[in-house]
């Protein structure tokens, strides 16, 4: 009978957890949700046996995500082998965090086992975004980018902080409500004070707006031809004329920067002139610059481009997209250099869609002097507002303001704390344009500063912390000569006889 109420217990765990994490992660989280997923398998884990938690755990996350398996095999298309690896490896390894927590926490090693949640997430995502070519995509951050006193975390700690924050207050709950073990007072005490502190410093962070400069800002972008096309052809050359008209009617506005998405052309040597003649003349007429995206052939090479025709008429400036898109953009050729808006003393900087998933880049970008960074992106529509979250986040890490202009997606300006400061979704055949005052400056960080620390923290404390238990594990077992007992099974008979289900389940 015991039995079976913990298996119900289990399955209902798992499924509380999954609808948590169904409606807390993907392309359009509940913020809220996501603070509570863990909580459900974290809290039946010390209660059950390690295999039932694993396969708890496991379940809840799968469960969580299988809306993803649509958007990574349908729109990013990637290979059904990688997404197998990446949606059922991360269920795996949330599985065996879990297991850990459990082992900590019956041990009586409360603190660890609130730590060692948050920790091991934190380590894994950095590592995930250091050693794939999907760069920081996958984080638990993001979730949180409509919660402004949370993401200014990210300026002291990176992404890294958001997700240590959001795996950690519910791996502090379930160590506190554990069952039979001592030491809930430290538990209480840090985890009070970690969360006093970064929600403090993030109200102190946004206490004041930013001031204006009288640099204005404007996006403009159709969704009208969906795939890139030649400028040589009709269709292009009318786009391109829908384009003068409606950037001299932004110039006559104030604008002193126009920014296009990404791809919107085909062109080489040879055809460029056809879209780069009459934007250089405008860009003159008006005093302004003009930044396009285009795929650029020359010299045999592909490339994803941006193109910043400068105010003083002057040369083109060409920014090649740093990072490429697994897949996607396998026949591209990779950027090298950044690039900034001439005359701007390097304080503009241009990148390109996914050149803002990689913290990196950008924290290299605001080290270099930039405050402002224009993006021409191009999205999948489904996540357009998961994908400018991610570089306004990367505006947060280093108190930059960032432009992104994307098609099939949403234009949106943000400020050095992640305000919105305009926003428009592109659709239809429309041209939709967004307008926007510049920042006055950008916002020094502790993360610009000094990088990744949390995560190489993290990383540290949970070696230092396994190295630790293995040699506290094999010194007692020395002293003691007999190895420590199992986790009592249901019906097992204790020492003195009777029945030791008061311990955890073994299902």
């Amino acid at each position: 009978m015991r039995s079976a109420k913990w298996r119900i217990a289990a399955v209902l765990a798992a499924v509380t957890s999954a609808m948590l994490f169904y409606f807390g992660t993907g392309l359009r989280p509940a913020p809220w949700c996501t603070w509570l997923a863990p909580l459900p398998v974290l809290l039946l884990a010390p209660r059950v046996g390690a295999r039932t938690a694993f396969a708890a755990a496991f379940a809840a996350w799968l469960g969580g995500e299988t809306p993803m398996w649509g958007y990574f095999l349908n729109t990013l298309r990637i290979p059904p082998p990688v997404a197998m690896i990446v949606i059922v490896g991360s269920a795996l390894l949330f599985g065996l965090v879990v297991v850990a927590a459990r082992a900590l926490a019956l041990r009586g090693h409360l603190l660890m086992a609130a730590g060692v949640v948050p920790a091991a997430w934190v380590a894994l995502e950095y590592v995930m975004s250091v050693t794939t070519p999907n760069g920081a995509w996958w984080s638990l951050a993001y979730t949180q980018a409509g919660v402004l006193p949370v993401l200014q975390t990210a300026s002291a700690a990176g992404p890294w902080g958001i997700t240590f924050l959001v795996m950690g207050v519910p791996a502090a709950a379930a160590a506190l409500l554990a069952p039979g073990a001592a030491g809930r007072l430290r538990v209480a005490v840090a985890s009070t004070a970690i969360l006093a502190v970064a929600l403090t410093y993030g109200a102190w962070q946004l206490r004041t707006p930013d001031g204006v400069q009288p640099d204005k800002v404007a996006l403009l972008a159709t969704d009208r031809l969906i795939h890139p096309e030649p400028v040589t052809t009709p269709a292009a050359g009318e786009l391109i004329a829908r384009y003068v008209t409606r950037i001299a009617a932004l110039a006559e506005g104030g604008a002193r920067v126009v920014v296009l998405p990404e791809k919107t052309f085909v062109s080489d040597g040879k055809s460029l002139p056809l879209l780069a003649t009459p934007l250089s003349h405008l860009a003159a007429e008006h005093h302004i610059d003009i930044i396009a995206g285009l795929i650029l052939i020359q010299g045999g090479d592909k490339r994803n481009a941006a193109l910043d025709f400068p105010a003083d008429g002057g040369r083109p400036v060409y920014y090649f997209k740093r990072h490429l898109v697994p897949g996607l953009e396998h026949k591209f050729a990779t950027g090298k250099e950044n690039a900034f808006v001439p005359g701007s003393e390097r304080h503009w900087a241009i990148a390109i869609c996914f050149d803002m998933d990689f913290p990196a880049l950008v924290r290299g970008y605001r080290r270099g002097g930039a405050t402002v960074v224009f993006v021409p992106a191009w999205d999948f529509g489904r996540d357009a507002w998961l994908h400018s979250r991610m570089a306004i986040t990367r505006g947060v890490e280093n108190g930059l303001t960032v432009v992104r202009a994307a098609r099939q997606g949403v234009l949106t300006v943000s400020d050095p704390h992640g305000r919105v400061l305009a926003e428009a979704p592109t659709g239809g055949a429309s041209l939709v344009s967004v307008t926007s005052d510049l920042p006055r400056r950008a916002v020094p960080t502790l993360y610009t500063t000094f990088g990744d620390w949390l995560a190489w923290t993290c990383i540290l404390l949970l070696l230092a912390g396994s190295a630790g238990l293995l040699i506290t594990a094999i010194t007692s077992r020395r002293r003691s000569g007999v190895h420590e007992p199992s986790v009592p099974q249901v019906g097992e008979a204790g020492p003195h006889g009777g029945d030791r289900t008061s311990g955890p389940v073994s299902l």
